[in-house]
Protein backbone atom coordinates (compact mmCIF):
# COMPACT_ATOMS: atom_id res chain seq x y z
CA UNK A 1 0.00 0.00 0.00
CA UNK A 2 1.53 3.41 -1.09
CA UNK A 3 1.88 6.01 1.65
CA UNK A 4 -1.01 8.49 2.12
CA UNK A 5 -0.16 12.08 0.44
CA UNK A 6 1.31 14.54 2.34
CA UNK A 7 -0.03 18.26 2.01
CA UNK A 8 0.39 21.49 3.40
CA UNK A 9 -2.83 23.70 4.15
CA UNK A 10 -1.29 27.06 4.41
CA UNK A 11 -4.73 28.56 6.27
CA UNK A 12 -4.96 27.49 9.78
CA UNK A 13 -8.10 25.73 11.00
CA UNK A 14 -9.94 28.37 12.75
CA UNK A 15 -9.75 30.51 9.00
CA UNK A 16 -10.98 27.06 7.39
CA UNK A 17 -13.85 26.41 9.69
CA UNK A 18 -14.77 30.20 9.63
CA UNK A 19 -14.77 29.72 5.80
CA UNK A 20 -16.95 26.63 6.04
CA UNK A 21 -19.19 27.93 7.96
CA UNK A 22 -20.17 30.71 5.50
CA UNK A 23 -19.63 28.09 2.56
CA UNK A 24 -22.34 27.55 -0.12
CA UNK A 25 -23.56 23.69 -0.20
CA UNK A 26 -21.06 22.70 -3.29
CA UNK A 27 -18.02 24.17 -1.46
CA UNK A 28 -18.59 23.11 2.19
CA UNK A 29 -17.66 19.37 1.96
CA UNK A 30 -14.36 20.95 0.26
CA UNK A 31 -13.45 22.89 3.30
CA UNK A 32 -14.36 20.07 5.27
CA UNK A 33 -11.82 17.70 3.50
CA UNK A 34 -8.61 20.88 4.25
CA UNK A 35 -9.36 21.09 7.93
CA UNK A 36 -8.92 16.97 7.86
CA UNK A 37 -5.98 17.63 6.20
CA UNK A 38 -4.64 20.35 8.54
CA UNK A 39 -5.30 17.56 11.29
CA UNK A 40 -3.49 15.18 9.64
CA UNK A 41 -0.57 17.20 8.43
CA UNK A 42 2.60 15.45 9.82
CA UNK A 43 1.17 11.86 9.09
CA UNK A 44 -0.82 12.39 6.38
CA UNK A 45 -4.20 11.14 5.23
CA UNK A 46 -5.27 8.81 2.55
CA UNK A 47 -7.71 9.61 -0.30
CA UNK A 48 -10.41 6.80 0.68
CA UNK A 49 -9.62 7.95 4.59
CA UNK A 50 -10.71 11.42 3.56
CA UNK A 51 -13.48 10.09 1.26
CA UNK A 52 -15.04 8.35 4.02
CA UNK A 53 -14.61 10.92 6.63
CA UNK A 54 -16.32 13.71 3.97
CA UNK A 55 -18.82 11.22 2.94
CA UNK A 56 -17.97 12.03 -0.79
CA UNK A 57 -16.15 9.58 -3.90
CA UNK A 58 -12.62 9.46 -3.19
CA UNK A 59 -12.11 10.73 -6.75
CA UNK A 60 -13.35 14.04 -5.30
CA UNK A 61 -11.02 13.91 -2.66
CA UNK A 62 -8.47 13.23 -5.67
CA UNK A 63 -9.85 16.09 -7.81
CA UNK A 64 -9.73 18.73 -4.65
CA UNK A 65 -6.29 17.84 -3.69
CA UNK A 66 -4.83 18.22 -6.95
CA UNK A 67 -6.86 21.63 -7.26
CA UNK A 68 -5.45 22.88 -3.95
CA UNK A 69 -1.89 21.77 -5.28
CA UNK A 70 -1.97 23.97 -8.19
CA UNK A 71 -4.45 26.87 -7.26
CA UNK A 72 -4.88 27.19 -3.41
CA UNK A 73 -7.76 28.14 -2.10
CA UNK A 74 -9.28 30.57 -4.67
CA UNK A 75 -9.16 27.40 -7.05
CA UNK A 76 -10.80 24.64 -4.42
CA UNK A 77 -13.50 27.56 -3.76
CA UNK A 78 -14.85 28.17 -6.96
CA UNK A 79 -17.37 25.99 -8.84
CA UNK A 80 -18.34 26.17 -12.55
CA UNK A 81 -22.05 25.99 -11.72
CA UNK A 82 -23.90 28.28 -13.27
CA UNK A 83 -27.79 27.52 -12.69
CA UNK A 84 -30.74 25.88 -14.43
CA UNK A 85 -31.92 25.23 -18.10
CA UNK A 86 -34.17 28.41 -19.25
CA UNK A 87 -38.10 27.13 -18.93
CA UNK A 88 -39.49 25.84 -22.13
CA UNK A 89 -42.69 27.56 -21.69
CA UNK A 90 -43.14 31.25 -20.54
CA UNK A 91 -45.14 31.91 -17.73
CA UNK A 92 -47.69 33.28 -20.43
CA UNK A 93 -47.87 29.70 -22.28
CA UNK A 94 -47.47 27.90 -18.88
CA UNK A 95 -50.54 29.88 -18.08
CA UNK A 96 -52.41 29.19 -21.17
CA UNK A 97 -51.64 25.66 -21.47
CA UNK A 98 -53.18 25.11 -17.52
CA UNK A 99 -56.43 26.62 -18.37
CA UNK A 100 -56.76 24.16 -21.18
CA UNK A 101 -55.87 21.36 -19.21
CA UNK A 102 -58.49 22.59 -16.60
CA UNK A 103 -61.17 23.03 -18.55
CA UNK A 104 -63.50 20.32 -18.86
CA UNK A 105 -64.82 20.93 -22.43
CA UNK A 106 -61.50 21.29 -24.25
CA UNK A 107 -62.22 18.31 -26.04
CA UNK A 108 -58.03 17.55 -26.48
CA UNK A 109 -58.18 13.86 -26.01
CA UNK A 110 -54.25 12.74 -25.37
CA UNK A 111 -51.20 14.80 -25.56
CA UNK A 112 -50.93 14.18 -29.14
CA UNK A 113 -53.50 16.66 -29.53
CA UNK A 114 -52.54 18.97 -26.96
CA UNK A 115 -48.88 19.36 -28.74
CA UNK A 116 -50.20 19.75 -32.22
CA UNK A 117 -52.89 22.26 -30.54
CA UNK A 118 -49.73 24.11 -28.71
CA UNK A 119 -47.79 24.01 -31.73
CA UNK A 120 -50.59 25.87 -33.65
CA UNK A 121 -51.23 28.31 -31.10
CA UNK A 122 -47.49 29.35 -30.44
CA UNK A 123 -46.62 28.83 -33.56
CA UNK A 124 -43.14 26.71 -32.07
CA UNK A 125 -42.05 23.30 -32.71
CA UNK A 126 -42.10 20.89 -29.11
CA UNK A 127 -40.63 17.63 -28.41
CA UNK A 128 -43.23 15.12 -27.15
CA UNK A 129 -41.48 14.23 -24.36
CA UNK A 130 -40.81 17.51 -23.34
CA UNK A 131 -44.54 18.94 -23.12
CA UNK A 132 -45.57 15.13 -21.49
CA UNK A 133 -43.09 16.17 -18.67
CA UNK A 134 -43.60 20.01 -18.28
CA UNK A 135 -47.49 18.80 -18.13
CA UNK A 136 -47.00 15.76 -15.52
CA UNK A 137 -44.42 18.45 -13.57
CA UNK A 138 -46.31 21.30 -13.33
CA UNK A 139 -49.99 20.28 -13.86
CA UNK A 140 -50.10 16.82 -12.35
CA UNK A 141 -51.87 15.06 -15.50
CA UNK A 142 -51.53 11.52 -16.08
CA UNK A 143 -51.53 9.61 -19.41
CA UNK A 144 -54.52 8.13 -20.53
CA UNK A 145 -56.95 9.07 -17.14
CA UNK A 146 -60.81 8.77 -18.14
CA UNK A 147 -62.73 11.75 -18.35
CA UNK A 148 -65.00 12.15 -15.25
CA UNK A 149 -67.87 12.91 -18.16
CA UNK A 150 -68.13 13.09 -21.56
CA UNK A 151 -67.37 16.52 -23.26
CA UNK A 152 -70.46 17.16 -25.09
CA UNK A 153 -72.81 16.44 -22.25
CA UNK A 154 -75.89 18.39 -21.31
CA UNK A 155 -76.21 19.75 -17.85
CA UNK A 156 -79.90 20.55 -17.82
CA UNK A 157 -80.38 16.79 -18.57
CA UNK A 158 -78.12 15.72 -16.31
CA UNK A 159 -80.25 17.57 -13.20
CA UNK A 160 -83.61 16.37 -14.88
CA UNK A 161 -82.49 12.81 -14.65
CA UNK A 162 -81.08 12.98 -11.09
CA UNK A 163 -84.87 14.80 -9.93
CA UNK A 164 -86.54 11.81 -11.82
CA UNK A 165 -83.99 9.32 -10.10
CA UNK A 166 -83.91 10.40 -7.20
CA UNK A 167 -87.80 10.83 -7.27
CA UNK A 168 -88.24 6.67 -7.94
CA UNK A 169 -85.70 5.68 -5.18
CA UNK A 170 -88.17 7.44 -2.77
CA UNK A 171 -90.96 5.53 -3.20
Amino acid sequence: MAAPKIITVKESIRELKSMHKHAKPLIAPRLRMLIKIKKHEKTGISKRELADIVGVNHNSIQTWRTLYCNGGIEALTVHKKVGFKKPVFTLEQHRVIETILHDPKNGIRGYKELLEWVEKEFETEYKYNTLLKYCMRHFGSRIKVARKSHIKKDAGAVESFKKISFGSVRK
